[in-house]
């Protein structure tokens, strides 16, 4: 009886938790008089026409702010990718001088503020003419600034035998052989967890890009929504809502496609 309760508390905070998107998803395909008029989630007329008319309703169409962000997503995926499991293999792995001062010191960013290095940023990213380019919001993640995914990644170095490193070295295999031949093949759940949430927070990042991208051909999707607002005064939230959809319909894949990659590189990194 306990479960059953539990279960059902859970299904109610579930559904409220959810509403806020159905909602949504409900609002893009009813007449804007009733889209705050009828807050049920089964509209009683449906408009369809949001749709065509919310792709076409800025200077591009929509599908060039999506390309955009693909171009963005895609370049910090790589980065991330590349650069923050070479960090936690050098972490993890090897061994050389200062390294737990460097680690701790890579661990303190964390709690550096985000909000606190965007001018001294904009200020270097301007002087060298990245800003209008997909450069600052690409280029660092090739340098390891993200310390989450180290620190993600580390952990789980550091669960894996050392005897494998050991048995490659017998073999005569060197560090760069021990990192792509055998740590990186069977760290799929850890590589896998990066790049999902890399994908979602890139993807869903506002802040960076609408600091350095200005020009309406460069600008991504989150960008695009909030000039959708300007542009339209506020007139037809159906279109709003359905590029809103449609911008997120990518990260439901991605979360559906790597879900069960998601939960085991978390259960086998430091988090357990």
């Amino acid at each position: 009886m306990r479960a059953r309760l539990k279960h059902v508390v859970l299904i109610a905070f579930g559904l409220v938790m959810v509403y806020p998107l159905l909602w949504m998803i409900a609002s893009s395909i009813k007449p804007d008089a009733l889209i705050f008029r009828d807050p049920s989630l089964l509209p009683t007329k449906t408009d369809f026409g949001h749709y065509s008319e919310g792709w076409s309703a800025l200077s591009h169409p929509f599908g060039v702010y999506l390309l955009n962000s693909a171009i963005v997503v895609l370049g910090a995926l790589l980065g991330n990718l590349v650069s923050c499991s070479m960090a936690a293999y050098a972490f993890a792995r090897l061994k050389f001088r200062g390294r737990p001062f460097f680690f701790g010191m890579m661990m303190l960013t964390l709690m550096v503020p985000v909000y606190v290095l965007i001018i001294p940023q904009y200020v270097m990213y301007s002087k060298i003419e990245w800003v209008n380019t997909f450069l600052p919001l690409i280029v660092p993640k090739f340098l390891a600034t993200d310390a989450f995914f180290i620190f993600l990644m580390v952990q789980f170095f550091r669960g894996l035998p050392t005897e494998l490193d050991e048995a490659a070295k017998i073999d005569g295999a060197g560090y760069w052989r021990i990192y792509f031949r055998i740590l990186l093949p069977i760290s799929l759940p850890a590589l896998a967890t990066t790049a999902i949430f890399t994908f979602i927070w890139t993807w869903n990042d506002f802040l960076s890009q609408l600091i350095y991208l200005t020009k309406p051909e460069l600008q991504t999707a989150p960008v695009a929504l909030r000039n959708y607002v300007d542009a339209t005064s506020g007139a037809s939230w159906g279109s709003l809502f359905a590029m809103s959809v449609v911008t997120l319909i990518p990260v439901f894949i991605v979360f559906l496609v790597g879900q069960r990659y998601l939960v085991k590189g978390i259960a086998t990194t430091g988090m357990k």
